[in-house]
């Protein structure tokens, strides 16, 4: 049942809804299809991928028409991400899955300690 077409028709919807406010959806997607649909998480990382290339590229046009992105200075950002992916994605498959779980807790670590002491600057704009 819950591998049925409407079921999955309407996590999509709801996955794309919340990918289309900026909310990451993919942990979503990924317990989605590992647990309920019982897909190994080797298979679900990748479908996870191509599910939210459309949806970030959607996303991201109006971003652009609402003139919240500005292509030109973010462009060496997407060419330096998009080529480091790649590459990392290509030697990953070499690389201890242990390491990479510790490598990933240590950036989600930092991370979130730098958003608890983040002060925006007085002349930034909210979008």
């Amino acid at each position: 049942m819950l591998s049925s077409f409407p079921i999955s028709v309407a996590l999509g919807t709801i996955l794309g809804f919340l990918s289309g406010l900026g909310v990451g959806g993919g942990s979503l997607l990924i317990l989605w299809i590992t647990l309920a649909l019982n897909m190994d998480p080797a298979t679900a990382r990748p479908v996870n991928l191509l599910f939210f290339l459309p949806s970030a590229l959607v996303a991201s046009f109006f971003r652009w028409k609402q003139g919240h992105l500005q292509i030109k200075k973010i462009l060496p950002a997407i060419l330096a991400g998009s080529i480091t992916a790649g590459i990392f994605s290509f030697f990953s498959q070499a690389w201890d899955v242990a390491f990479l779980k510790k490598a990933f807790g240590i950036l989600l670590l930092f991370t979130g300690i730098r958003e608890l002491f983040y002060k925006p600057k007085e002349n930034q704009q909210k979008t």
